[in-house]
């Protein structure tokens, strides 16, 4: 089969079979089209075609590139190729999966950064006025601190978050939330998020609204379209800055702290990979390790050992008793 139509095919498997993100889909296109490419360049017109030796020699290019790409993309990269091949090849649409031996790069452990309890406040304190204080706040304050509670409150992407719809909070104190693969989940919302989203739907989407065409979003732009990710990550960035917080803040940020704060508060892993919308609970485990430091500082800070400002050398051990089944003479 020709290439681009072998790419277009897997793309639809995976979009409508699969049930991908557009996001996920987007970047297998950007990634399969570099592929056919290649495969072009080199004369190879037809999947049945590729040998073993071809991907081999592709996937160390791109490895070898320069400036280098990163491990995760690589990662991706191979992914996709890998399933391009393994799809021609269960479908009978190819005689053989030429990419059996591609072995994908080890991606390094990362701890997920995840702010303290005392920086959220001031994070979501930098975004606007609390529901309920004095100051009135501004349309933009009141849609930014709905956000911002939001995403701490419930765990969402950004992605989701920008894809609600008003009647998603319908439901009083719990939101309906479609993460990737457009699969749904409910998760809880707590009081200080439900009064912060009343406050903006109250006496802030209105006013948006009537600057654009009718939309069910629940978060809008100046303009009255529905708010995009770039803008939510704009918001963010805006308030990390008036909060004066050094640490890198982005939308997975908050994420990561709501999983890493509920761990420590000594939530069950399952329950958290339910929240978070994870297919497999390994993914979530992660969290666990970063809780592991709340573990070190309270162990530092209670157990008698771990207090002391000086190391006990051997010099400071009492002498251990003598042993009278040693004997004197070896």
């Amino acid at each position: 089969m020709e290439p681009a139509r072998a790419v277009d095919a897997y793309l639809r498997h995976v979009a409508i079979e699969r049930g991908l993100s557009e996001h996920t889909v987007a970047a297998y296109r950007r990634d399969l089209a570099g592929y056919t490419a290649w495969l072009t360049a080199r004369g190879i017109a037809d999947t049945d075609e590729v040998t073993p030796a071809n991907v081999a020699e592709f996937a160390a290019e791109r490895a070898s590139a320069r400036p280098m790409p990163a491990a995760s993309s690589l990662a991706r990269l191979q992914s996709s190729v890998r399933g391009l091949h393994r799809f021609l090849a269960r479908e009978g649409m190819a005689s053989s999966d030429p990419s059996g031996r591609l072995v994908p790069p080890k991606l390094p452990k990362r701890l997920p950064k995840a702010l303290t309890i005392d920086q959220v406040e001031r994070l979501l304190d930098a975004s606007g006025p609390a529901p309920g204080s004095d100051a009135p706040g501004e349309p933009a304050q009141l849609r930014d601190r709905a956000l911002l509670e939001l995403l701490y409150a419930t765990g969402a992407r950004v992605s989701e978050a920008v894809r609600l719809d008003v009647d998603d909070l319908a439901h009083g104190d719990v939101l309906r939330l479609f993460g990737k693969g457009s699969k749904e989940r409910i998760v809880p919302v707590g009081s200080y998020a439900r009064a912060a989203v009343d406050a903006y739907l109250t006496r802030a989407r209105p006013e948006y609204a009537r600057r654009g065409t009718a939309t069910p979003r629940l978060f809008l732009g100046a303009r009255g379209a529905p708010l995009s990710r770039q803008s939510a990550w704009l918001v963010i960035q805006h308030a990390a800055e008036r909060a004066q917080l050094t640490a890198h803040v982005s939308p997975h940020t908050l994420r990561h702290s709501f999983a890493t704060h509920l761990l420590q508060g000594g939530a069950d892993v399952r329950v958290v990979q339910e929240l978070l919308g994870h297919a497999s609970v390994a993914t979530t485990q992660i969290y666990t390790h970063v809780s592991v430091d709340a573990l070190r500082d309270v162990y530092a800070t209670s157990h008698p050992r771990a207090r002391s400002s000086s190391p006990i050398t051997p010099r400071d051990r009492e002498p251990a008793p003598p042993d009278d089944r040693a004997s004197p003479i070896r």
